[in-house]
């Protein structure tokens, strides 16, 4: 286990998403805040008063948190870019998917690049929704540099991973999170957020850096790919080696660029957990009745992982993001 935190980081502030976000996704005709669980159990078992579960299982109509952030940020950019007639973007899973439905709806092309490291059901889900998809042998990282090799003008490129020349797009799609964040209707003390390239946890911490309430925001990450956690503990961006995880939609190995200055100076703290962890999250959290893939599981991997090392009491209300529910091949 890699661990990693920051005491100065609840000092540090930014500035919110813009208020429009929520309203586009108020305008969606599937759109619904999804729940908030109550999880008593799981409150005895960390010594704690509450624990809440963010359920993203149902979001949107797909089954991840995903849409939230790709839907946003295709709506600007073909505000932008009107004569666009195809969307380009690497995935492990989740965000390809979303990328695909939002372009059939509109009546665009859109094509997936995929590392072969994906579980077939995921490649085959993204399929389903029109996509030309292309899987390639590699890693993530290689995925998304085969895709944005693709891209031209009429071919845009919506990737959530940031690198130095492009970071219009990937800022969209953490503005388009910070939807589900502006839905949690509690003051918690903890906000647990898993973490691939970061964007997520990036929206997290700006969400709750720049208003009132200000809890702790702890990231976590598979021990295969903990690319966040090894940035931070090296006081630099680095790039990890990956291989095949369970926690599917976080098996990345570089931190996007603008996640991480984000991250370095606003998170409290990061953890990375194993795969046995993860599934016995899943498992758990399906007892209580919740749907989740592993790597939205692995927030309560990683809460139980990093427990003795955070500042929580049995006042304390801790918020888990679960980003996905449990899919075939989960």
């Amino acid at each position: 286990m890699l661990l990693y935190s920051n005491p100065s980081a609840r000092s540090w502030r930014t500035t919110p998403a813009p208020a429009e976000v929520l309203a586009f996704h108020q305008s969606l005709a599937d759109y619904r805040p999804t729940p908030l669980h109550e999880v008593p159990a799981l409150a005895r078992e960390l010594g704690v008063g509450r624990v809440l579960v963010k359920d993203e299982s149902r979001r949107l109509g797909l089954p991840a948190f995903k849409a939230l952030g790709a839907w946003w940020a295709i709506h600007c950019a073909l505000s932008e870019h009107p004569e666009a007639a195809e969307l380009v973007t690497a995935t492990d899973g989740n965000h390809g998917r979303a990328v695909a439905r939002r372009a059939r709806m509109l009546g665009l092309r859109s094509h997936v690049f995929i590392p072969s490291v994906v579980p077939d059901p995921a490649v085959e889900a993204i399929r389903l929704e029109g996509a030309t998809v292309t899987v390639l042998p590699g890693s993530y990282d290689d995925a998304v540099v085969a895709a944005a090799a693709e891209a031209t003008d009429q071919s845009l490129l919506i990737q959530d991973s940031a690198w130095p020349g492009y970071e219009v797009i990937p800022q969209y799609i953490v503005d388009g999170y910070s939807t589900l964040f502006r839905e949690i209707d509690v003051s918690p003390d903890l906000v647990v957020v898993p973490m691939g390239v970061g964007s997520a946890a990036q929206a997290a911490v700006t969400h709750y850096r720049s208003g009132p309430v200000a809890p702790a925001v702890l990231g976590v990450e598979p021990a295969r790919a903990a690319c966040v956690t090894s940035s931070l503990l090296a006081g630099e961006l680095v790039t990890v080696d990956t291989g095949t995880t369970v926690m599917a939609g976080l098996n990345c190995g570089t931190p996007s660029s603008l996640a991480w200055p984000v991250l370095r100076d606003g998170l409290d703290a990061a953890v990375t957990v194993e795969e046995a962890e993860a599934i016995k999250a899943v498992e758990d959290l399906e007892a209580a009745g919740i749907s989740s893939g592993p790597s939205g599981a692995a927030t309560l991997a990683g809460l139980r992982a990093a427990r003795d090392a955070l500042d929580l009491d049995v006042r304390s209300t801790v918020v888990l993001i679960s980003t996905e529910g449990r899919q075939d091949g989960s």
